[in-house]
């Protein structure tokens, strides 16, 4: 999607040449300090589930929590290179760069989950039951959605591919949150240990695939699917 300068607003052109949408420079402005707050508030509240999701984890003996919170880490990682982005000057001219950075966080995180989930699996080592451990992800269950579909809103009026990649790195964030959460719900009912191990090399699979995206910067919303659905009803 191409910008042009016409008066002080700014017109995106889509794939065919035609203009799709405009944005003032007010606009713009009030969308830059929106991504600035999003950020700010994803660093803040994954720091803090890292530090508790990690400490659940070693009170649990659950490298699933563990990995949670690590993914966390990631997370912030992600938001702080979106933080940069748009300290910048001009935020458009550092677009692939930061998108690359993404990408690379998302295979970051594939890599960790996986061999997280391999030596839990190998290791057959029982979990103990975690109400902290639950509690965490429940809340990013709430949480992470609410936000990712702001900044997806957010990253599509802005075209900003930078956005909507960390916004698909939220969309990860979900899914390995209910992954966690429904292993230790299967693992205090059930005594299934091994639930999340396997939910998690799912996710890892996603982070794959959603890494190679970012890398190629072929980024489109995490939502595409379900709006597509409501568009044609």
């Amino acid at each position: 999607m191409r910008g042009l300068r016409v008066h002080g607003a700014v017109l995106l052109q889509d794939g065919g040449g035609g203009v799709s949408e405009t944005l003032t420079t007010a606009r713009r402005a009030t969308l830059h300090r929106r991504v600035r707050f999003i950020v700010g508030f994803t660093i803040t509240y994954n720091v803090i589930e890292a530090i508790v999701s990690v400490w659940a984890g070693v009170l649990a003996s659950s490298a699933a929590l563990i990995g949670f919170g690590l993914d966390s880490v990631v997370e912030v990682l992600s938001a702080a290179a979106i933080a940069w982005q748009f300290t910048r000057k001009d935020p458009e001219r550092w677009e692939k760069v930061t998108v690359k950075a993404i990408g690379i966080a998302f295979f970051a995180l594939a890599a960790y989950v996986s061999i997280d989930a391999v030596l839990a699996l190998i290791g057959q080592k029982d979990l103990d039951h975690s109400p902290l451990g639950l509690g965490i992800t429940a809340l990013s269950l709430v949480v992470m959605p609410l936000l990712a579909w702001i900044e997806v809103h957010t990253g599509r009026e802005l075209g900003s591919k930078s956005v909507m990649a960390d916004a698909k790195q939220l969309i990860l964030c979900i899914c390995l949150s209910g992954t966690v959460f429904i292993g230790l719900v299967l693992n205090s009912l059930f005594g299934w240990w091994w639930a999340d191990s396997v939910a998690a090399l799912v996710v890892a699979v996603l982070a794959v695939h959603e890494g190679l995206e970012a890398w190629r910067g072929d980024v489109e919303s995490p939502f595409e699917g379900l709006e597509a659905c409501r568009d044609d009803d």
